[in-house]
């Protein structure tokens, strides 16, 4: 890639997120907001899928640390990468469905829709990450178990709080 292909990418955006709710969505909002803005070259199915990337990437860094979280927004000219840097160096674990824990399964989402995801330790706390692709949306049976996996998670989740 050229000087001049690099500096056709848009400037990446960041910005810090309350921990609360309200921030949270709003938060969510901006990156597709962003996204349409920079007109990159993702389907609606696509934001979507970076939608509910970043909502469970984000309620879990407000969740864990209850702290601010830092947001970075970038398209690297094939993906969608959003960061999302929080003040805990706890490891994310995807749980599993075998697991009797009744929630920590957000990240299995993440896992099942987006392009790739991952982490890294970053000072005192650590980035997590996901990528979403223009080519490459979950779709079909794939979607539908991912998706009825999360919600099976986050019915036991409400139900153990509530007893």
């Amino acid at each position: 890639m050229s000087p001049l292909d690099a500096a056709s990418f848009p400037v990446p955006q960041e910005w810090d997120v309350e921990p609360d709710a309200t921030a949270v969505a709003l938060a969510r909002r901006l990156i597709l907001d962003i996204a349409r803005f920079w007109r990159v070259p993702l389907s609606e199915a696509a934001l979507r899928d970076v939608e509910l990337c970043a909502s469970e990437v984000l309620a879990n860094a407000v969740e864990h640390t209850k702290a601010r979280c830092r947001v970075t927004v970038r398209w690297t000219g094939e993906r969608l990468r959003v960061e999302v840097a929080d003040s805990s160096r706890r490891e994310p674990e995807p749980g599993r469905p075998e697991d009797m824990a009744t929630g920590g399964r957000g990240l299995l989402l993440v896992e099942g829709v987006a392009h790739s995801w991952g982490w890294y330790p970053k000072g005192a706390g650590k980035v997590v990450w996901f990528e979403v692709a223009a080519d490459q949306v979950v779709t079909g049976t794939r979607r539908l178990a991912v998706l009825v996996n999360a919600a099976h998670a986050r019915v036991a989740d409400r139900l153990s709080r509530s007893a």
